[in-house]
């Protein structure tokens, strides 16, 4: 077995080697350390809009239907079973005509039952007028008292009522039979069916409701705080939901004295003029009230892509304001009024003259430097601005493009 070296033996490795890790770490703790320029923040462009003052042009509008003046909900007269029904849903119907018949056997048998009192009281009502007469000659002969008279003819009365209520009993036994047949009481339409054969219904139970024909109302529903707006005999614009149908003019005909307890709005029906071109039965309407809307009134308006909703929901509302001396923007909290279509109604934090950055609001910062931006025309966003030193713009708030007229040449800048 050969002998080891000794550790004297063994070559030292070269220093540069040993320095070589050291210096690395040095390097990359060196590196870690040092901060991190962020690049310089571009300058964006932006379209503008000039604060003016403007009229509302936006009106209140309701949703509603149309309706008949007197819709019916037409019940037997008497409890039953239904045996057929008549009529459909949406079927035009006269008045008298059959809608629905019960099972009148019951009341059949009440009546036959009446008729034979009534045979009875009449059998006994004659009984009693000849033994009057009969008495009556026998006392002109002096042969009974005129106290004895007097029994016979009152029996006579008590037969006399007996056989009025008997004729009484077989007239209300008869009504009950014929009311086992549901009758239309007015010509209309069948607007709902409650009840089907084979149903066992308590008198006055709903069966058939009926719309009745003639004059037809709008019926819409207007809050709490519209109310007050809204009065009997005012005019309003019916505008029927189809096309082709032409506006008619109409008047309030009836408010709601209390709320609906559900919804916690108030009914509204409007009286629609008697004419061909009344919308059908359950047509959709907009009913839009005479003076109820703020139209002509003069405000500060501003589309909705200009307001930036400051720190979430519920926290204040901001627009960009361009300053034309700095070509830089700040936040300007404004106050919302009501929206007027697509556009905001401004109650204040603006005033006529002050330009505002229309679209791309999200991406912009207080105090950043802006550029107004050109389309491929040359037109600016709104108002001739320039930013000395700026840099190449980075369109922040650009529009959909105008289409390219037919004389322009192909592969023009966008």
């Amino acid at each position: 077995m050969p002998a080891l070296p000794s550790p004297s033996a063994v070559p030292a490795p070269p220093r540069h080697f040993l320095l070589a890790p050291a210096c690395l770490a040095a390097v990359l703790l060196l590196a870690a350390c040092s901060k991190t320029e962020s690049p310089p923040e571009p300058v964006r462009a932006v379209k503008l809009l000039t604060v003016g003052v403007g009229e509302v042009a936006t009106q209140l509008e309701y949703s509603g239907e149309v309706r008949a003046r007197i819709e019916s909900r037409i019940g037997f007269r008497v409890a039953g079973k239904i045996v057929r029904r008549e009529v459909e849903l949406g079927q035009h119907v006269q008045a008298g005509q059959t809608l629905a018949r019960l099972d009148a056997s019951d009341y059949r048998l009440g009546a036959d039952a009446a008729r034979a009192q009534v045979a009875a009281a009449t059998t006994q009502r004659d009984l009693a007028a000849a033994d009057v007469r009969r008495y009556s000659q026998l006392k002109a002969q002096n042969f009974i008292s005129g106290a004895e008279l007097e029994r016979r003819e009152a029996s006579l009365k008590s037969a006399q009522a007996a056989l009025d209520q008997a004729k009484a009993q077989l007239a209300s036994q008869s009504n009950q039979e014929s009311y086992a047949l549901l009758v239309a009481d007015a010509s209309g339409v069948v607007t709902g069916i409650d009840a089907e054969p084979g149903q066992v219904v308590s008198a006055g139970s709903p069966v058939v409701r009926i719309a009745q024909d003639g004059p037809r109302d709008a019926v819409f529903a207007v809050p709490e705080d519209k109310r007050g707006f809204l009065r009997v005999g005012q005019s309003v614009r019916v505008r029927p939901w189809s096309a082709g149908m032409e506006p008619l003019q109409g008047k309030v005909r009836e408010i709601a004295a209390s709320a609906d307890p559900a919804t916690r709005t108030y009914q509204v029906k409007v009286a629609l003029p008697a004419s061909a071109d009344v919308p059908p039965l359950g047509a959709t309407v907009h009913a839009l009230p005479e003076g109820m809307g703020a139209t002509g009134q003069q405000v500060i308006k501003l589309p909705t892509t200009a307001l930036r909703q400051e720190g979430g929901a519920g926290q204040g509302t901001a627009v960009w304001v361009f300053d034309a001396a700095s070509s830089t923007v700040k936040l300007q909290p404004v106050q919302l009024a009501t929206v007027d279509g697509n556009e905001a109604v401004i109650a204040s934090g603006l005033t006529p003259g002050m330009q505002v950055v229309s679209t791309g609001v999200h991406v912009l910062t207080p105090g950043q430097k802006v550029t107004i931006y050109q389309d491929r025309y040359g037109k600016q966003g709104a108002v001739a601005a320039s930013a000395s030193g700026a840099q190449s713009p980075t369109p922040a708030a650009v529009q959909a493009p105008v289409p390219a007229p037919a004389s322009a040449p192909a592969g023009a800048s966008q």
